[in-house]
């Protein structure tokens, strides 16, 4: 029974490792590589374009009390996300073969060398320290090299993506069998021979050892980890991250000092062991295609669109859920002689997932994952009916867009891309406007687009009351040589994204996405404060009341 249980908490581990590291992906969205602004700039700053449409666009007063609370309850959000993705990816790391066999040996060692009472618990609290010190330091040290404004950038750096990608398919490949990622031997030997100097220190040489031996089943994990909490560009992300992964891998080892009789309750190694290692591959395999569509998107390619992510995802899956059943066997597996129950389990859970994503090749909306999936709008063949037309959401047709054949549209949407266009037509109307501050990579705007939007309220709301303008502060195509300049700071705005992620951080002294501005067209100035993702239609659909409001009394 008590085996029975374990196998749950690994089965929820397994699952949860990948949603969580996805999830803080999505958090800032920070592709703002060229607008770093260490001081707001003062009101009426002004840019250099002949006919004068920059200046129009940052010469207003800085809004700084909303915007920076909205960035402060993000930013901690963002950071808790990091955290929980690191616990989940310790506790799974903790049961992978090259860590799970060490638990009783190491906890052996304490209780065995110990000469009083409470000894092998406060050296397994050191020991379990220092394993925390060695993660957190390693998660600083990827914040120092990068350093704070480059981790913005590489959400939506396309070479850094692309590597991204290759590096956790690599990692995949190691998990899968293909071969062990490993440290140099030497590296090892020297930390085992300063871990028998004993004393504090040679606990913490312990610790290091078991850093570098378990590096074969760690290092995709941790790799993973760094890339997730890197990208979303969190200055103490990597950090965070790795203090997680740390505090999950160290407690088992102080526990079971401190209760040694626990440890008859393990189950026994075996070939269980290897069967972790490989789902964890199957999950790092379809975790890297995120990183591929952050890159197609930005850059227009079109070569990755939704219908062709949900095709590699259920096959994916599918595998994973054939492996578990024991239909899919690698060279290194031991023989399944019969199927336990915990694995029956999680093999229904992973292949009712399969069979849940493929009514999404005709246009179903999955919800439940519209946040890492590329736009509805890419979608060739789409069938769908999401109880919402195609009406036009700025009043009659005013012909195409500006930039409207570079990005996709939130299905049932015709929003502007374009501030000043967007402004003049609201003036026009004598509507409010509704900037939406979105991004390719942004996971919580797809999540916002696909499930908020679309309530009927909400979405009469945005269609008929307001003018949508969305604004995508990560895209990588330049803009015309007579619009491109230089601001006070000496940023160049050079590509669209240089474009809107500096309107938003001088005008809005945010840098986070999704990020909507409920703005008045004639002063410019916001109706309401500011606000970031909201997940209950009803608390949305307030806000988008409460913008109305505030216009109607002006």
């Amino acid at each position: 029974m008590k085996q029975t249980i374990l196998l749950i908490l690994l089965t929820a581990g397994i699952l949860f490792t990948p949603n969580l590291a996805k999830a803080q992906d999505t958090a800032s969205t920070a592709g703002i590589e060229f607008t770093e602004i260490n001081t707001p700039p003062a009101a009426k700053t002004t840019g250099t374009d002949k006919d004068g449409s920059r200046e129009k666009v940052i010469s207003k007063k800085v809004v700084k009390a909303p915007a920076k609370g909205a960035n402060k309850d993000q930013n901690k959000q963002t950071l808790l996300t990091i955290f929980l993705a690191g616990l989940a990816g310790g506790f799974a790391a903790l049961l992978m073969p090259c860590i799970f066999p060490m638990l009783p040996l190491t906890v052996s060692y304490f209780t065995k060398s110990g000469d009083k009472k409470g000894s092998p618990a406060g050296k397994a609290a050191v020991y379990g320290i220092s394993i925390i010190a060695i993660y957190v330091v390693m998660g600083l040290v990827v914040t120092v090299v990068f350093g704070a404004d480059a981790l913005n950038s590489l959400s939506t750096n396309g070479i850094f993506n692309f590597g991204f990608f290759l590096m956790i398919v690599l990692f995949a490949a190691s998990f899968l069998g293909a071969f062990e990622i490993t440290l140099p031997s030497s590296w090892v030997n020297k930390m085992d021979q300063n871990s028998d100097k004993g004393g504090l220190m040679g606990l913490f040489f312990m610790a290091a050892t078991l850093a570098l031996v378990s590096f074969s089943c760690t290092g995709p994990i941790i790799g993973t980890l760094l890339v997730q909490a890197a990208t979303t560009g969190a200055l103490l992300g990597p950090a965070i991250g790795m203090f997680g992964f740390a505090l999950a891998l160290a407690i088992p080892f102080v526990l079971f000092a401190m209760f040694p009789s626990w440890l008859q309750s393990l189950p026994k190694s075996g070939g269980w062991l290897n069967s972790v290692k490989v789902t964890l591959g199957f999950l790092e395999l379809a975790l890297s295609f995120k990183f591929l569509s952050n890159v197609d998107l930005a850059y227009h390619w079109h070569w990755f669109d939704r219908e062709i992510f949900l095709v590699l995802w259920i096959v994916i899956f599918a595998l994973m859920g054939f492996y578990l059943l024991g239909k899919l066997k690698f060279s290194h597996d031991s023989e399944l002689k019969f199927i336990s129950v915990p694995r029956l389990f999680l093999a229904i859970i992973v292949l009712s997932f399969t069979m849940y994503m493929v009514p999404g090749l005709w246009g179903a909306p999955l919800k439940s994952i519209s946040a890492f999936l590329p736009p509805q709008s890419t979608q060739d063949f789409d069938l769908s009916n999401p109880g919402i037309t195609n009406n036009r959401s700025n009043g009659p047709a005013t012909g195409p867009h500006k930039y409207a054949d570079l990005f996709d549209k939130p299905k049932g949407f015709d929003p502007y891309f374009d501030y000043e266009e967007g402004i003049a037509y609201a003036k026009k109307m004598h509507k409010p406007v509704m900037i939406d501050f979105t991004g390719h990579a942004c996971v919580n705007c797809r999540k916002m687009e696909a499930n908020v939007w679309p309530d009927k309220q909400v979405y009469q709301r945005i269609t008929q009351d307001y003018v949508l303008i969305q604004l995508y502060v990560d895209d990588k195509t330049d803009l015309a040589k007579e619009e491109q300049t230089t601001t006070p700071e000496g940023r160049k705005i050079q590509t669209i994204g240089n474009k809107w992620s500096y309107l938003q951080t001088s005008k809005f002294v945010s840098n986070s996405q999704p990020f909507y501005v409920l703005l008045n067209p004639d002063t410019q100035e916001p109706l309401v404060t500011p606000g970031g993702a909201d997940y209950d239609p009803l608390s949305y659909l307030k806000y988008l009341d409460a913008g109305l409001k505030a216009y109607a009394i002006q």
